[in-house]
């Protein structure tokens, strides 16, 4: 994770806090339930506290945070009922998206996505986690674009942000990872053949292992 400095363009050192305090996150260094703490995490970011609650508010609209009265930004805590609602719609959405990117997908998009592939396979060669689950987000979120419903990408996006951190987590086992890079294989395959039934099939498979990993690391944890 990149630290920022308080030099260079605002408009940068925002961003960058904000994709650093979004990590963070994703890749559990804040835990579901903590409290952020603005002071704290400016120190550790090496900013002001500007950037640190300008990232905030947008984590908050995208859902990664909750803004609760007299106790500020809390990072959500899903339960399993919670994760069980969420994957149920996400699997449908994906499963949407991948169907139509089969048949709307252009050449170019498709060339990006097949890169962003290969780069994955080399994170996953390395046991690079975090920067597999980077380029996997990037993926999903090519298939969602190539679907080209405006509609349907910001109810994706609104939902996904929600279940980012436990996203990452089920990739921790690794037979699981294992599963999911074959999944992704069979995705890329799909696009290819421009087979709108098998994307949603393998997609919709896709997010019910993830949902299966989830349930467990859950369990453990209690």
């Amino acid at each position: 994770m990149l630290t920022p400095k308080e030099t260079g363009s605002p408009t940068n050192l925002h961003e960058q806090t904000y994709q650093n305090l979004k990590t963070m996150i994703v890749e559990g260094a804040i835990t579901p339930g903590s409290k952020l703490n603005e002071r704290a995490l400016a120190e550790t970011l090496s900013v002001s506290r500007t950037p640190i609650r300008e990232a905030i508010r947008r984590l908050a609209a995208a859902g990664l945070v909750e803004l609760i009265n007299n106790r500020g930004a809390i990072v959500p805590k899903l339960n399993k009922e919670d994760v069980l609602n969420a994957f149920e719609l996400m699997a449908e959405l994906e499963g949407f998206s991948g169907e139509l990117a089969a048949k709307r997908i252009t050449k170019e998009a498709l060339s990006e996505i097949e890169a962003l592939h290969y780069e994955m396979l080399a994170c996953y060669s390395r046991k690079d986690l975090s920067g597999y689950y980077k380029l996997n987000s990037q993926i999903h979120q090519h298939i969602n674009l190539a679907a080209g419903n405006p509609v349907l990408t910001n109810t994706y996006s609104q939902v996904n942000a929600r279940i980012q951190a436990l996203r990452f987590r089920s990739n921790q086992d690794q037979t699981k990872w294992d599963e999911a890079v074959l999944e992704h294989g069979e995705m890329i395959a799909a696009l290819k053949a421009a087979d709108g039934q098998r994307m949603r099939k393998v997609l919709m498979q896709h997010l019910a292992n993830k949902k299966n990993a989830i349930l467990n690391f859950l369990e453990t944890q209690q």
